[in-house]
Order: structure tokens, then C-alpha cells, then sequence
């Protein structure tokens, strides 16, 4: 089994589960980890998930090298045809740890929040293998952090600790490594505490906006806000702030 899916309570924990090879990503990988976010999409009681890696020294150190073949890639390769988080709109949290390079990087940053260990290492090693960051890195890394910061890590190829993951924008917090677990867990219970389909609604109000004008993107906002609106979640956080109590969301 290539990725550990289980089902806490409102939270979904996905382990990509190959420690052996620092959780390296291969076909069977991709498939198990499509099939893992399908079900988590497709679940009402799921409303986050958390991604990590399995082992103590990496979260994903990339592409399986060992199946790299030369020539074109059938079908774009890789990850490309897999669900991606980014276009689940239950929101992701990826707790990252040790290694996280090249297409384990990509994964983490498909996710909406990001922490990281303190012995965590960041990086695009491709040009160092007389490749470059595919899957989609070039286009979405730039959307992310400051181009000169993408430059950086994918022209040299080099690694970034942690801190200065943090300083580029890669991450959004820093913990020892013993935290980063119980962490993820915690922001997770702040976000299932939030109205669910309100998150969902803000999710994906900012990536689709992001690439239409700000005409568009109001509009597209509006539209969400008035869908949310109507919900029996809605009526719900009305009728308990007025109460002092907490909602009981049904994600309806």
C-alpha cells in the first residue's frame, strides 16, 4: 500500500507510505492517491484533509527515478491526470517533514496550508538530473511566491531549509518536528469549526478567481456568497451567534 488513507473524525489523513525510498512517487502511488482524494471529495463527513509522508526522512523526495524511461512521456506522465487538491474545495493541510523535493514540493504546494518541521528540506533537484520541474511546477510556483524566489529554486537546484521556506513564502509555519502532527491536526479542528461550506465557497472563490479579471472574480464571489446564502448552514451560524452557542454544521 503506497498511501495510508484513515478517516478521524471530520479529518482525512493521507500518508504517502513508501519510507524506503523516501516516500519517492511512482505510478502505483499516483493511482492510490487519486483514488484516496476521489473518496475524500466524494465523502460528506470528510471536510479536511492533511497530507504527510511516512518514515522519519522525508515527506516526498519527488518522482520514482527508477522509472524514468527516455524519451516523451505517454499521455503528459506522471501526476498530471491524477485529482489534484487544489481542485477539491475542501480544503488541504500538508505537514511536511524532511525531505520534500521536486513532485513531493509540487504536492505540498497543491495544498492550501503548509507546515513545516524544522528539519524539513525544500527543493526542484530536475536540472541537476538534466531535467526540469514538470507537472505543472513552472506554471503554479509562479502563481505562489515571488518569481525570483522560483528562479532561484528551480535554476540552481539546490535545497532551502525550513526557515528559509518560510521567508520565500513556501510555508506557512515552522514547528519542531514532534509538533508537526499535532499541528495539523489542530489547525484542521479550527477549520472544521468554520461554517464548511463557507470554506469550500472561499476556496474556490480564490483559485478560480485568480486567473480572471477582478470584474470576473467579484462576480464569481457574488455568485458564491449568494449559493452559501441559501444553505441550511447559513440560517445555522445566523441563529447561533444570536443564540451565543456554537453552530452544529450538516455541511447542507
Amino acid at each position: 500500500m503506497a498511501v495510508d488513507y484513515k478517516k478521524e473524525g471530520r479529518i482525512a489523513i493521507f500518508t504517502l507510505n513508501r519510507p524506503e525510498v523516501l516516500n519517492a512517487q511512482n505510478a502505483q502511488l499516483h493511482r492510490e492517491l487519486n483514488d484516496a482524494f476521489i473518496d475524500f471529495r466524494d465523502d460528506p463527513d470528510l471536510w479536511v484533509g492533511i497530507v504527510n509522508g511516512a518514515g522519519d526522512r522525508a515527506f516526498s523526495a519527488g518522482a520514482d527515478i527508477k522509472e524514468f524511461r527516455p524519451g516523451p512521456i505517454a499521455g503528459g506522465g506522471g501526476a498530471i491526470g491524477r485529482v489534484r487538491a487544489e481542485q477539491i474545495w475542501k480544503p488541504f493541510i500538508a505537514a511536511i517533514h524532511g525531505y520534500c523535493l521536486g513532485g513531493g514540493l509540487q504536492l505540498a504546494m497543491e495544498c492550501d496550508l503548509r507546515i513545516a518541521a524544522d528539519n524539513a528540506r525544500f527543493g526542484y533537484p530536475e536540472v541537476r538530473r538534466g531535467l526540469f520541474p514538470g507537472s505543472g511546477c513552472t506554471q503554479r510556483l509562479p502563481r505562489y511566491i515571488n518569481r525570483t524566489h522560483v528562479m532561484e529554486l528551480m535554476l540552481m537546484g539546490q535545497q532551502v531549509d525550513a526557515h528559509d521556506a518560510y521567508r520565500m513564502g513556501l510555508v506557512n509555519k515552522v514547528v519542531s518536528l514532534d509538533q508537526l502532527m499535532p499541528t495539523a491536526r489542530q489547525w484542521a479542528e479550527i477549520i472544521c469549526e468554520a461554517g464548511p461550506l463557507g470554506v469550500r465557497a472561499a476556496k474556490e472563490a480564490i483559485i478560480r478567481g485568480f486567473d480572471m479579471t477582478m470584474e470576473e472574480g467579484i462576480q464569481l464571489e457574488a455568485e458564491l456568497l449568494n449559493r452559501v446564502r441559501n444553505t441550511e448552514d447559513f440560517m445555522e451560524g445566523a441563529r447561533a451567534f444570536v443564540e451565543k452557542r456554537k453552530p452544529a454544521w450538516k455541511a447542507k
